[in-house]
């Protein structure tokens, strides 16, 4: 079995999400299997929802699951501004070790 990657996404409708959420769990999941890893998990912001931080979520399971690889769509799903992206992204690179591969920019 390949091994496992969580993955990440950002959600800003507060309406039904379910179709998009589908169509980028189908992108991530496709990506991630021809990467040669098995998408596991994902986490999903919903800005506005009143419960705990995907985010936040995710680096906790990442601390404690030993999985190594996390997948998003792009970086604008971390944050919109630059500098949020490149500490979210240095926090799961550097403080948890992990890989982070980005889907935008790569042929479907």
């Amino acid at each position: 079995m390949p091994p496992a990657m969580y993955g990440y996404m950002r959600l800003t409708t507060g309406d039904d999400d379910s179709d998009e959420i589908e169509t980028m769990r189908t992108a991530l999941t496709t990506h991630a299997r021809r990467a040669g890893f098995t998408l596991d998990q994902l986490f999903i912001e919903q800005l506005g929802a009143d419960d705990e931080s995907a985010f936040f979520l995710l680096v906790d399971t990442l601390r404690t699951s030993g999985v190594k690889h996390v997948i998003v769509p792009s970086l604008w799903h971390f944050a919109r501004l630059p500098g949020l992206q490149a500490a979210m992204r240095d926090h799961i690179e550097r403080e948890i070790g992990a890989r982070l591969w980005i889907v935008q920019g790569v042929r479907p």
